[in-house]
Protein backbone atom coordinates (compact mmCIF):
# COMPACT_ATOMS: atom_id res chain seq x y z
CA UNK A 1 0.00 0.00 0.00
CA UNK A 2 3.13 2.26 0.83
CA UNK A 3 4.42 1.62 -2.40
CA UNK A 4 1.46 2.26 -4.75
CA UNK A 5 0.52 5.67 -2.66
CA UNK A 6 3.86 6.76 -3.47
CA UNK A 7 3.61 6.04 -6.94
CA UNK A 8 0.64 7.71 -7.19
CA UNK A 9 2.09 10.65 -5.69
CA UNK A 10 4.85 10.74 -8.18
CA UNK A 11 2.60 10.42 -11.04
CA UNK A 12 0.27 13.06 -9.96
CA UNK A 13 3.43 15.80 -8.54
CA UNK A 14 1.88 15.57 -5.35
CA UNK A 15 3.60 17.43 -2.34
CA UNK A 16 2.77 18.02 1.12
CA UNK A 17 1.25 21.30 1.91
CA UNK A 18 3.08 23.11 4.37
CA UNK A 19 0.06 25.20 5.40
CA UNK A 20 -2.03 22.34 5.76
CA UNK A 21 0.37 20.54 8.12
CA UNK A 22 1.05 23.57 10.25
CA UNK A 23 -3.02 24.04 10.90
CA UNK A 24 -2.89 20.42 11.44
CA UNK A 25 -0.11 20.50 13.35
CA UNK A 26 -0.41 24.03 15.21
CA UNK A 27 3.46 24.32 14.35
CA UNK A 28 5.41 25.44 11.03
CA UNK A 29 9.01 24.24 12.11
CA UNK A 30 10.09 27.73 10.32
CA UNK A 31 11.71 30.35 12.51
CA UNK A 32 11.68 33.92 10.59
CA UNK A 33 14.76 36.05 10.71
CA UNK A 34 14.63 39.74 10.44
CA UNK A 35 17.63 41.60 9.42
CA UNK A 36 18.56 45.44 9.14
CA UNK A 37 19.82 43.79 5.72
CA UNK A 38 21.32 41.33 3.56
CA UNK A 39 24.06 43.28 1.71
CA UNK A 40 27.53 42.10 2.94
CA UNK A 41 29.34 39.26 4.24
CA UNK A 42 28.28 40.58 7.91
CA UNK A 43 24.86 38.98 7.13
CA UNK A 44 25.51 35.93 5.37
CA UNK A 45 27.92 34.76 7.78
CA UNK A 46 25.39 35.03 10.55
CA UNK A 47 22.45 33.94 7.97
CA UNK A 48 24.82 30.32 7.37
CA UNK A 49 25.16 29.63 11.27
CA UNK A 50 21.34 30.30 11.62
CA UNK A 51 20.37 28.00 8.30
CA UNK A 52 22.96 25.23 9.47
CA UNK A 53 21.44 24.85 13.35
CA UNK A 54 18.18 25.32 11.87
CA UNK A 55 18.47 22.20 9.32
CA UNK A 56 20.07 20.06 12.03
CA UNK A 57 17.29 20.96 13.97
CA UNK A 58 14.47 20.14 11.46
CA UNK A 59 13.70 23.78 10.73
CA UNK A 60 13.46 25.96 7.96
CA UNK A 61 14.28 29.95 7.59
CA UNK A 62 11.96 32.39 6.42
CA UNK A 63 14.26 35.73 5.83
CA UNK A 64 12.75 39.47 5.66
CA UNK A 65 15.21 42.50 5.14
CA UNK A 66 13.74 45.71 6.92
CA UNK A 67 16.47 47.93 5.60
CA UNK A 68 17.15 49.44 8.61
CA UNK A 69 13.72 51.64 8.55
CA UNK A 70 11.61 51.61 11.58
CA UNK A 71 7.51 51.16 9.75
CA UNK A 72 9.23 48.15 7.90
CA UNK A 73 10.56 45.98 10.47
CA UNK A 74 7.15 46.59 12.09
CA UNK A 75 5.44 45.22 9.14
CA UNK A 76 8.20 42.98 8.62
CA UNK A 77 7.82 41.35 11.91
CA UNK A 78 4.07 41.44 12.27
CA UNK A 79 3.61 39.61 8.25
CA UNK A 80 5.61 36.58 9.85
CA UNK A 81 2.48 35.95 12.31
CA UNK A 82 1.34 32.55 11.59
CA UNK A 83 4.15 31.66 9.26
CA UNK A 84 6.03 30.90 11.91
CA UNK A 85 7.12 29.80 15.13
CA UNK A 86 9.67 32.12 16.80
CA UNK A 87 11.34 34.76 15.54
CA UNK A 88 15.10 35.81 15.59
CA UNK A 89 15.29 39.89 14.94
CA UNK A 90 18.39 41.73 14.82
CA UNK A 91 17.44 45.71 14.97
CA UNK A 92 19.93 47.61 15.97
CA UNK A 93 18.30 50.72 14.97
CA UNK A 94 15.11 50.48 17.03
CA UNK A 95 14.76 51.56 20.99
CA UNK A 96 13.00 49.70 23.73
CA UNK A 97 9.80 50.75 23.00
CA UNK A 98 10.05 50.12 19.24
CA UNK A 99 10.77 46.77 19.34
CA UNK A 100 8.05 45.86 21.81
CA UNK A 101 5.84 47.45 19.78
CA UNK A 102 6.65 45.91 16.26
CA UNK A 103 7.40 41.81 18.01
CA UNK A 104 4.07 40.27 17.80
CA UNK A 105 3.58 39.42 21.44
CA UNK A 106 2.37 36.25 21.44
CA UNK A 107 5.46 34.65 19.11
CA UNK A 108 8.62 34.10 20.62
CA UNK A 109 11.94 35.77 20.14
CA UNK A 110 15.23 36.14 20.51
CA UNK A 111 17.36 39.43 19.83
CA UNK A 112 21.08 39.82 18.20
CA UNK A 113 22.59 43.53 19.08
CA UNK A 114 19.89 44.78 20.15
CA UNK A 115 19.11 47.56 23.19
CA UNK A 116 19.92 46.17 26.77
CA UNK A 117 16.72 47.67 27.82
CA UNK A 118 14.55 45.38 25.40
CA UNK A 119 12.50 42.92 27.64
CA UNK A 120 13.34 39.69 25.52
CA UNK A 121 16.14 37.17 25.36
CA UNK A 122 19.11 38.45 23.73
CA UNK A 123 22.83 37.96 22.09
CA UNK A 124 25.00 41.15 22.12
CA UNK A 125 28.49 41.82 21.00
CA UNK A 126 30.46 43.29 23.76
CA UNK A 127 31.38 46.61 21.01
CA UNK A 128 33.06 48.78 23.80
CA UNK A 129 35.84 46.12 24.36
CA UNK A 130 36.18 45.37 21.48
CA UNK A 131 36.89 49.42 20.21
CA UNK A 132 39.27 49.55 23.24
CA UNK A 133 41.32 46.53 22.55
CA UNK A 134 41.60 47.85 18.68
CA UNK A 135 42.86 51.47 19.98
CA UNK A 136 44.89 50.31 22.78
CA UNK A 137 46.41 48.53 20.20
CA UNK A 138 47.22 50.97 18.08
CA UNK A 139 48.59 53.28 20.94
CA UNK A 140 50.44 50.66 21.83
CA UNK A 141 52.10 50.12 18.58
CA UNK A 142 52.93 54.40 18.60
CA UNK A 143 49.76 55.62 17.05
CA UNK A 144 48.13 58.71 18.46
CA UNK A 145 46.85 60.82 15.99
CA UNK A 146 43.45 58.63 15.39
CA UNK A 147 40.24 58.75 12.91
CA UNK A 148 37.11 56.98 13.84
CA UNK A 149 35.12 56.08 10.76
CA UNK A 150 31.25 55.62 12.72
CA UNK A 151 28.77 53.40 12.05
CA UNK A 152 24.94 55.07 11.74
CA UNK A 153 24.03 57.27 14.46
CA UNK A 154 20.82 55.98 16.31
CA UNK A 155 21.90 52.08 15.79
CA UNK A 156 23.55 50.24 18.78
CA UNK A 157 26.45 49.21 17.81
CA UNK A 158 27.52 52.32 15.85
CA UNK A 159 26.38 54.60 18.90
CA UNK A 160 28.34 52.15 21.24
CA UNK A 161 31.37 51.83 19.07
CA UNK A 162 31.85 55.31 18.86
CA UNK A 163 31.45 56.15 22.30
CA UNK A 164 34.31 53.49 23.07
CA UNK A 165 36.55 55.17 20.69
CA UNK A 166 36.14 58.66 22.28
CA UNK A 167 36.44 57.10 25.64
CA UNK A 168 39.47 54.87 24.96
CA UNK A 169 41.37 57.49 23.10
CA UNK A 170 40.83 60.09 26.16
CA UNK A 171 41.82 58.07 28.62
CA UNK A 172 45.28 56.42 26.76
CA UNK A 173 46.08 59.81 24.83
CA UNK A 174 44.43 62.94 26.70
CA UNK A 175 46.16 65.47 24.57
CA UNK A 176 45.41 63.73 21.27
CA UNK A 177 42.54 65.00 19.48
CA UNK A 178 40.62 62.58 17.95
CA UNK A 179 38.66 62.72 14.87
CA UNK A 180 35.26 61.15 14.19
CA UNK A 181 33.46 60.55 10.45
CA UNK A 182 30.29 59.85 10.07
CA UNK A 183 29.61 56.39 7.85
CA UNK A 184 26.76 53.56 7.03
CA UNK A 185 28.45 50.45 7.71
CA UNK A 186 29.47 50.12 3.78
CA UNK A 187 32.57 50.02 2.06
CA UNK A 188 31.94 52.83 -0.09
CA UNK A 189 31.00 54.98 3.27
CA UNK A 190 34.71 53.90 4.43
CA UNK A 191 36.47 55.50 1.12
CA UNK A 192 33.79 58.53 1.22
CA UNK A 193 35.79 59.00 4.76
CA UNK A 194 39.39 59.01 3.32
CA UNK A 195 38.31 61.67 0.73
CA UNK A 196 37.19 63.97 3.31
CA UNK A 197 40.54 63.37 4.95
CA UNK A 198 42.28 63.98 2.19
CA UNK A 199 39.86 67.66 1.49
CA UNK A 200 41.24 68.32 5.26
CA UNK A 201 44.22 67.95 4.32
CA UNK A 202 44.97 64.86 6.79
CA UNK A 203 45.91 62.48 4.63
CA UNK A 204 49.88 64.44 4.27
CA UNK A 205 52.40 62.93 5.97
CA UNK A 206 52.15 62.46 10.17
CA UNK A 207 48.49 64.26 9.89
CA UNK A 208 47.15 61.11 10.93
CA UNK A 209 48.24 57.97 12.05
CA UNK A 210 45.36 55.50 12.50
CA UNK A 211 41.96 54.91 11.46
CA UNK A 212 39.49 53.13 13.40
CA UNK A 213 36.42 51.20 11.32
CA UNK A 214 33.48 50.69 13.32
CA UNK A 215 33.45 47.58 10.98
CA UNK A 216 34.99 45.52 8.45
CA UNK A 217 33.91 46.56 5.16
CA UNK A 218 34.20 50.42 6.09
CA UNK A 219 37.67 50.20 6.56
CA UNK A 220 38.01 47.42 3.29
CA UNK A 221 36.65 50.75 1.89
CA UNK A 222 39.05 52.84 3.39
CA UNK A 223 41.94 50.56 2.61
CA UNK A 224 41.41 50.83 -0.85
CA UNK A 225 40.89 54.53 -0.54
CA UNK A 226 43.80 55.12 0.78
CA UNK A 227 45.95 53.13 -1.83
CA UNK A 228 44.79 55.04 -4.83
CA UNK A 229 45.89 58.59 -2.95
CA UNK A 230 49.52 56.56 -2.53
CA UNK A 231 49.28 56.33 1.37
CA UNK A 232 51.07 53.71 2.45
CA UNK A 233 49.13 50.87 4.54
CA UNK A 234 50.65 50.43 7.54
CA UNK A 235 53.59 52.69 7.21
CA UNK A 236 52.01 56.05 6.84
CA UNK A 237 48.05 55.16 8.60
CA UNK A 238 47.29 51.61 10.27
CA UNK A 239 43.56 50.63 9.55
CA UNK A 240 41.52 48.86 11.78
CA UNK A 241 37.99 47.07 11.40
CA UNK A 242 35.62 45.18 13.55
CA UNK A 243 33.42 41.26 12.97
CA UNK A 244 36.71 40.07 11.17
CA UNK A 245 34.33 39.00 8.04
CA UNK A 246 36.20 36.13 5.91
CA UNK A 247 37.28 39.35 3.12
CA UNK A 248 38.89 40.62 6.44
CA UNK A 249 41.77 37.46 6.98
CA UNK A 250 42.40 37.70 2.95
CA UNK A 251 43.42 41.10 2.88
CA UNK A 252 45.72 41.29 6.31
CA UNK A 253 43.22 43.67 8.05
CA UNK A 254 43.68 44.13 11.76
CA UNK A 255 40.20 43.51 13.18
CA UNK A 256 38.46 42.52 16.23
CA UNK A 257 37.08 39.03 15.51
CA UNK A 258 33.28 37.93 16.25
CA UNK A 259 32.19 34.38 15.37
CA UNK A 260 29.28 35.49 13.07
CA UNK A 261 28.39 32.09 12.07
CA UNK A 262 28.41 30.54 15.61
CA UNK A 263 26.68 33.66 17.17
CA UNK A 264 23.56 33.03 14.00
CA UNK A 265 23.56 29.56 15.23
CA UNK A 266 23.39 29.95 19.03
CA UNK A 267 20.46 32.25 18.41
CA UNK A 268 18.62 29.48 16.55
CA UNK A 269 19.62 26.90 19.13
CA UNK A 270 18.26 29.46 22.03
CA UNK A 271 15.53 30.06 20.31
CA UNK A 272 14.20 26.07 19.26
CA UNK A 273 15.08 25.20 23.25
CA UNK A 274 12.51 27.68 24.15
CA UNK A 275 9.76 26.56 21.34
CA UNK A 276 10.65 23.02 22.10
CA UNK A 277 9.66 23.12 25.95
CA UNK A 278 13.10 23.41 27.26
CA UNK A 279 14.29 25.32 29.84
CA UNK A 280 13.49 29.33 29.32
CA UNK A 281 16.78 30.93 28.83
CA UNK A 282 15.54 34.71 29.07
CA UNK A 283 19.50 36.38 30.20
CA UNK A 284 21.17 38.45 27.76
CA UNK A 285 24.25 36.60 26.76
CA UNK A 286 27.44 38.51 26.50
CA UNK A 287 30.08 38.09 23.40
CA UNK A 288 33.54 39.31 23.72
CA UNK A 289 35.35 40.08 20.54
CA UNK A 290 38.92 38.89 19.75
CA UNK A 291 41.54 41.31 19.06
CA UNK A 292 43.22 39.73 15.53
CA UNK A 293 46.66 41.27 14.78
CA UNK A 294 46.93 41.40 11.10
CA UNK A 295 49.46 43.37 8.62
CA UNK A 296 47.43 46.35 8.26
CA UNK A 297 48.92 47.87 11.74
CA UNK A 298 52.72 46.72 11.47
CA UNK A 299 54.56 49.08 14.14
CA UNK A 300 55.60 51.98 12.34
CA UNK A 301 59.46 52.27 11.60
Amino acid sequence: MRARVQAAAKLLGYVPHAGARSLSMARTHAIGVILPDLHGEFFSEIVRGMDREATARGYHLLLSNMHADAALATVAMRSMRGRVDGLVVMAPQLDAAGLDEALPGVIPAILINSLREAARPAMRVDNRAGIAAVVGHLVASGRRRLVHIAGPTGNVDGDERRESFLETVAASVPDARPVVLPGTFREESGEAAVATLAERGLLAPGAIDGIVAANDMMALGALTALRAAGVAVPGGIAVTGFDDIPLARYLGLTTVRVDLVEMGARAVTRLVERLEGGVADDRTEGIVPELVIRTTTESPA
